[in-house]
């Protein structure tokens, strides 16, 4: 590649994969099993830190990166080759370096240079681990008969003819290369496996290896130096390991030779033989390598395209605003007689029904599987179990179910509360759970699933449950109304409220300063809410309903004077006209509506927001009943206009924040609808204003 090429635009493209691969290789280093590690888990690990070093070296310019990488590399070659044993202070000091190597891709995102002193230490770590197996290795050797000086080597190549018939070293043959990527593609090689043997002349590499690497990675490694038409793999002898069978006769007449000519015969075997490869090596028949498949990697690389979330976002409000303009369309096309309008208005039809069905095809594109949520908790769980002295499965369910980009980023600091407060409070030590008569090792569940428009998160434990008299001790103390007959559900709600915390002591595990109503507060400005509920002795619920994406809204449209405003559909659950006898004045300013047994909080919108020429008279109005978490009350407009999506715009971005409204839609004629904040009018219940 030419030196004055600009790479600097791929750099995004290059941190993007390289957080997927960490991710990918934390995931698998959590499920290795120390006793019998998985060869196919082993090599994923290896790949992706070699994939990232090699993507780092090719930038030339974030050393640390590559460096760190490099030396994790080593390591994980020795332990999938079974050079080393795998211990458990390794994987933890593996998960520790992934963790770096996460920081710094982050720092080089940010134009930064990764934090020197972590660098040096970790680097330090992996070369003490290191170290550690060559003196372990050494050691042995120190105690053997003294050995001949290692040869060339070229001079192997008698010694590796001396193996199995079956088992042909490699043969990397790369055609047209530069004599400046002679020596990286060999050293490249030498981390795969042992080179036996090396020819360079003319413009060609020839390497042959002893590896269980299987071609389709040697080729991959190759493609970092020089490009994939240039390589042929395939499994072939050593350069003059025949020569051996034309001196037969002359072998026979020497005593010692019947050693050495004895493998000549390996070149004639059936060049099948290594389709059985040994347990460890991966299936990936190596005769496969000789006739590469050439649809397979334009299948490969047509899978996917990287878009930047930008442009996603780009077309996301274009085709919102051809949503509006269809909807003006349409509410312009209602005054035509349909007789004579009867083609236009089957193509402003045709175009609704398109206009909807590209929304959708576009907001998929954001939506984004809960597993990239979920794949963090495996090491939460392992390494706050440990420090806790508690044994915790992680059971995850529901990860494919999807949920928008801009809403899945956000749930990560909320869930991750949640689930550390059930490591923490929930669950017991095993110890007190075998005196309960429950099994030593407690199960945490995360779970998601999609209803309707919405997704339900539910974090469950089998711990303790929630202390109701401790509960309802502190709710005293703090002076909150509630007594021995206050039902369970709603006492656990005191739990959200500001600085409510039953904890004895605050520990580094759940005590960071932020309560339930921190949690609750950022899972309502995504337009969602939380449920608690518990059992004692059986474990904890919380659950987290949110909607699918901020971007479309299912809403009411209802009308208030001359102003329209839209009801998240989510939140009705039914609308009526009262009468009389169901309003019951409380005081001068508050009332409540009697609804098959039960009284709900009356919140008049046109009250809320000033608006003039609104119907003032509760029996002349229409009550929607709407929920909000807990609890429900009857907001009181003048008509209901009808249900419909809307494309959801910021308020704050194109005006400033308004209290008791979370967003802004553009309608059909072409004005503006202001979106409610259910959560906000709840809170105002039993209130009628509020400053605007």
């Amino acid at each position: 590649m030419s030196a004055g090429v600009d790479l600097s635009e791929f750099y995004d493209t290059f941190f993007d994969e390289a957080d997927e691969l960490l991710a990918n290789m934390e995931q698998l280093l959590l499920g290795l099993d120390l006793s019998n590690p998985d060869s196919d888990d082993l090599n994923g690990i290896f790949r992706a830190a070699h994939s990232i070093k090699g993507g780092a070296g090719t930038f030339g310019c974030f050393e640390e990166l590559a460096k760190t990488t490099h030396l994790l590399e080593n390591l994980l070659d020795l332990i999938r080759h079974g050079e080393l044993a795998l211990r458990q202070d390794m994987i933890d000091l593996f998960l520790e370096t992934k963790d770096v190597l996460t920081d710094q891709v982050a720092a080089y995102r940010g134009s930064e240079k990764p934090d020197q002193q972590v660098y040096e230490r970790i680097c330090a770590q992996l070369r003490q681990l290191a170290l550690e197996h060559q003196q372990g290795v050494a050691a042995p050797a120190a105690s053997a008969p003294a050995a001949a000086p290692a040869a060339p080597a070229a001079s192997a190549a008698p010694a590796a003819a001396s193996a199995p018939a079956g088992d042909l070293p490699v043969h990397v043959r790369v055609n047209n290369i530069q004599d400046k990527d002679v020596e990286p593609l060999s050293t490249e090689m030498g981390l795969m496996g042992e080179i036996l043997h090396k020819e360079h002349a003319d413009g060609h590499l020839s390497l042959w290896l002893r590896t269980n690497t299987p071609a389709s990675d040697l080729e991959a490694v190759c493609c970092f130096i020089v490009n994939a038409d240039q390589v042929t793999i395939t499994h072939e002898a050593l350069p003059g390991a025949a020569a051996p069978a034309q001196a037969a006769p002359a072998a026979q007449a020497a005593p010692a030779a019947p050693a050495v000519a004895q493998p000549a015969a390996a070149p004639e075997q059936p060049t099948a033989a290594p389709s059985q490869p040994e347990p460890h090596a991966e299936a990936t028949a190596p005769t496969s390598a000789d006739h590469p498949d050439p649809s397979h990697k334009a299948k490969k690389e047509s899978g996917t395209i990287r878009v930047g979330v930008e442009k996603v976002d780009q077309i996301i409000n274009l085709v919102g605003e051809l949503v509006i303009t269809q909807a003006m369309l349409m509410q312009a096309s209602q005054s035509l007689d349909p007789v004579l309008h009867d083609r236009l208005l089957s193509g402003i039809e045709q175009l609704e029904r398109n206009a909807r069905d590209l929304q959708e095809s576009v907001m998929s594109i954001r939506m984004m599987p809960m597993d990239y949520v979920f794949s963090r908790f495996p090491r939460v769980v392992r390494e706050n179990a440990h420090k806790l002295g508690k044994q915790i499965k992680l059971v995850t369910k529901g990860q494919a179910t999807e949920l928008d980009k801009s809403l899945i980023e956000r749930i990560i600091d909320p869930l991750t509360h949640l689930v550390r407060n059930s490591l923490d409070h929930g669950i017991e030590t095993p110890d007190v759970r075998v005196a309960q008569g429950k099994s030593p090792e407690g199960t945490l569940t995360l779970s998601a699933q999609q209803y309707g428009g919405q997704i339900i998160i539910e974090v469950v434990d089998d711990g303790g449950g929630l202390n109701r008299e401790r509960i309802l001790k502190k709710a005293i103390s703090q002076g909150f109304p509630v007594s021995e007959a206050t039902p369970d559900d709603e006492l656990w709600q005191l739990i959200f409220a500001p600085g409510f915390s039953t904890a004895e002591k605050v520990t580094d595990i759940s005590g960071r300063g932020v309560g339930m109503d921190v949690v609750r507060r950022n899972i309502q400005n995504m337009g969602g809410h939380v449920q608690l509920s518990s059992r004692k002795g059986e474990g904890t619920t919380t659950r987290i309903v949110l909607p699918l994406t901020l971007a479309i809204l299912d809403g009411m449209s209802v009308k208030v004077g001359e102003e329209t405003f839209i009801l998240p559909l989510s939140h009705v659950t039914e609308s009526m006209q009262a009468t009389p006898e169901q309003i019951h004045r409380i005081s001068e300013t508050e009332q409540m509506l009697h609804v098959r047994g039960e009284y709900l909080p009356v919140v008049a919108l046109h009250e809320v927001f000033g608006v003039r020429d609104a119907e003032a008279d509760l029996t002349k109005a229409i009550a929607v009943i709407l929920q909000a978490e807990d609890q429900r009350f009857a907001l009181m407009v003048d008509h209901l206009i009808g249900q419909h999506q809307v494309v959801v715009k910021n308020l704050e971005t194109n005006y400033r924040k308004v209290p008791g409204i979370s967003a802004a839609t553009i309608l059909g004629d072409g004005s503006v609808a202001l979106i409610v904040d259910v959560f906000a009018l709840r809170r105002t219940a039993s209130m009628h204003t509020m400053a605007a």
